[in-house]
């Protein structure tokens, strides 16, 4: 006889029709702009990009050239904000641009302060800068595939091709231990601000890696990284500059 599924070990199904509240237009904006500040030290215990700077972004940075990076969804600014960071410490010219069309999040960068620390911040959406014209060497993203649907996704990759040779497309991969592990250490942010409720619900809606690969066109390549981590990327670069 077969012994019982441990439930902790039977597949997280995917949530691909609930919303989280930050995405709502109507939300509480003291609670959104708690979240937002509270992305920095949440991203910088999960998101790992430190280890994708290190990997993909430094090597084809130049102490000469000016390359451009294009953040898309930036939320809360932290990340486009710290790749500026460790390419000045590490004596590389790099010039960040960073999109969100939430007037929200723009707000929030803004009300903070953070439009003068390196980064430009711009409201607006990947199709509108491929629209204009616009050119970068590199496009990241953070948490940012699980909110699409399919035809959006295909879209910010479509955009991701035009804008730029190397794109970085970071999120989370659906486990039950990740959300297990999630849920009890955000537990006590839960009232004032939407980090626990939106972070238990977006690993429910994000994919596995099974999944991503499905999902995406060809050409591009799922990494699977530590802790339940997914890196989408597309590399048509030819020789890292130096």
């Amino acid at each position: 006889m077969r012994p019982p599924t441990l439930p902790s070990l039977r597949p997280l199904p995917r949530d691909t029709t609930s919303l989280e509240l930050m995405d709502d237009p109507d939300c509480d904006r003291d609670r959104l702009f708690a979240t937002y500040a509270q992305f920095r030290a949440v991203n910088a215990l999960v998101a790992g990009w430190r280890r994708v700077y290190l990997r993909d972004v430094r090597p084809v940075l130049d102490r000469r050239r000016a390359s451009r990076l294009l953040d898309i969804g930036f939320g809360g600014g932290d990340i486009p904000l710290a790749l500026a960071r460790w390419a000045a410490r590490d004596g590389l010219r790099l010039e960040v641009t960073a999109i969100d069309p939430d007037e929200r999040a723009h707000e929030f960068v803004e009300t903070r302060g953070l439009t003068r620390r390196g980064v430009d911040f711009r409201a607006a959406s990947s199709g509108e800068l491929v629209a204009a014209g616009e050119r970068f060497d590199i496009v990241t993203s953070n948490h940012l595939l699980h909110h699409l649907d399919s035809d959006t996704l295909n879209s910010l990759l479509a955009d991701s091709a035009a804008l730029a040779p190397l794109a970085l497309h970071s999120d989370i991969e659906r486990g039950r231990l990740a959300l297990a592990a999630f849920d009890v250490a955000t537990k006590p942010l839960d009232r004032g601000s939407f980090v626990h409720y939106d972070g238990t619900l977006s690993i429910r809606r994000s994919y596995t890696a099974p999944e991503l690969r499905d999902a995406v066109p060809e050409g591009w390549l799922v990494r699977r990284q530590f802790p339940y981590r997914l890196l989408l990327t597309r590399d048509e670069t030819l020789t890292p500059q130096r």
